[in-house]
């Protein structure tokens, strides 16, 4: 894989790498051929695997089932006890946290983040060892889609504005906890701002935004809308809940901060990004707040001059 600089704007490179992160599985980004070892093997072998492949893990797999993980800390600790030559069984790690390979890739990149491994195995939904993924995997193909996407940015930079309403309002339902078609408001606008062919930079910042407000009220209220209207000069998505509220509004709008109980974190949300990142999409960004009516945001992006006109 060959990695050319990118030509982009710095103020558009976090829009891209977020966007990636959102519409990636954990799937794209893994090493589906994995370097195996059997309970029955010596810690020996599983050195002599790590050093062979420059790898600091080994999973221990039969018949595709995951029974542990062999790291370089417990090659150390067999070396230092006089047991290198021992079986695996007696030294893997055997409560190992693993990704689906389904999952989004947005769900990889904060285990990374949160814990200090180097490689998470990877099961089907079948439960089966299907690959690895390690933080070097994650930027190899981050660096490999931002080129493709940097391509399709420069071939796309003269669209005509051809068949573009100047006008149009969709509203969607947001369901409490409804992680199954969490996200799913936010890419029915991203399609429609596709078909109206706009620049690709703000159907980004768009679908950025639609999606952290549209997961905020999945995880956080009890469920509301999801409004969006494009105008000639302007779109606006708005997001209503029916509450709870939220506390202390200049707290929930810093970087990291979140409310999530331990149940949301461990499906992937709850990373306390969504008002920040929300915000920082928009050139107009509103927020208010009551603990019994519920939570009001309103995100608005400007259109380029002629951008959503009619020939």
């Amino acid at each position: 894989m060959q990695l050319r600089r990118l030509p982009i704007n710095p103020d558009h490179s976090p829009l891209l790498v977020l966007e990636l992160i959102y519409k990636l599985k954990i799937r794209d980004v893994m090493t589906t051929k994995v370097i195996t070892a059997q309970r029955g093997d010596t810690m020996r072998t599983v050195q002599r695997l790590m050093k062979e492949n420059q790898i600091s893990g080994v999973p221990i797999a039969e018949a595709g089932r995951l029974h542990g993980i062999v790291s370089v800390d417990d090659i150390i600790v067999a070396l230092d006890n006089g047991r290198i030559d021992e079986s695996v069984e007696s030294y893997m790690s055997k409560d190992v946290i693993v990704l689906e390979d389904d999952m989004p890739l947005s769900f990889g990149v904060q285990y990374l983040e949160k814990y200090t491994f180097g490689r998470f195995p990877v099961l089907s939904t079948k439960g089966l060892l299907v690959g690895v993924v390690t933080s070097r995997d994650v930027i190899a193909t981050l660096l490999y889609e931002l080129n493709r996407e940097v391509d399709m940015l420069e071939s796309k930079s003269t669209v005509s504005s051809s068949g573009r309403a100047s006008s149009v309002h969709r509203e969607f339902r947001v369901k409490k906890l409804d992680f199954g078609n969490a996200g799913k408001a936010s890419n029915e606008i991203k399609k429609l701002l596709k078909l109206r062919e706009l620049d690709p930079r703000i159907i980004r910042r768009v679908a950025i935004a639609c999606y952290e407000l549209e997961i905020n009220q999945v995880v956080h209220s009890n469920g509301g809308t999801l409004g969006f209207t494009l105008s000639p000069h302007r779109i606006e998505i708005v997001a209503r809940d029916g509450g709870p509220g939220i506390p202390d509004v200049t707290l929930a709008m810093q970087e990291g901060y979140s409310t999530a109980n331990n149940w949301i974190r461990s499906l992937g949300f709850g990373a306390g990004m969504g008002l920040p990142n929300a915000q920082r999409v928009s050139d107009e960004f509103n927020i208010h707040s009551d603990m019994r009516l519920g939570t009001y945001v309103r995100a608005a992006i400007d259109l380029p001059q002629g951008e959503s006109d009619e020939n």
